[in-house]
């Protein structure tokens, strides 16, 4: 089991930045790929970015390419994205996961991560 807890969601005007915190128990966080999704009200849950068990590779949707950046500390049993330039149509609840199986070619994919965070809301007001 792993159980995972988001942190750091908030209000911001358009423009600002936000980062967000995802703090890992129970199973070894440092053998676990992660990953950041999102889920604005009425769209499904898409891809935000996920980084590799070592840290050595990140990815990310190409709507927050630049703009977003996907890391994790072992140390810490945490990962981070920060969020800078944030738009309106950012707005939605992040959830952060964790997948010990999926190859870097579904880290896009929901279905591939086994643990899951339960959100938090981030508003960006115009």
């Amino acid at each position: 089991q792993m159980q995972l807890v988001e942190s750091g969601g908030g209000l911001v005007q358009a423009g600002g930045s936000l980062r967000l915190s995802c703090t890992a128990s129970g199973r070894t966080f440092s053998s676990a790929a992660m990953g950041w999704f999102r889920q604005a009200p009425g769209k499904d849950r898409e891809f935000v970015a996920a980084i590799t068990s070592s840290g050595g590779s990140t990815y990310y949707a190409d709507s927050v390419k630049g703009r977003f950046a996907i890391s994790r500390d072992t140390a810490k049993n945490t990962m981070y994205l920060q969020m800078n330039t944030l738009k309106p149509g950012d707005t939605a609840v992040y959830y952060c996961a964790s997948t010990s199986y999926a190859s870097a070619s579904d880290y896009y994919l929901s279905g591939s991560y086994n643990y899951w965070g339960q959100g938090t809301q981030v508003t960006v007001s115009s």
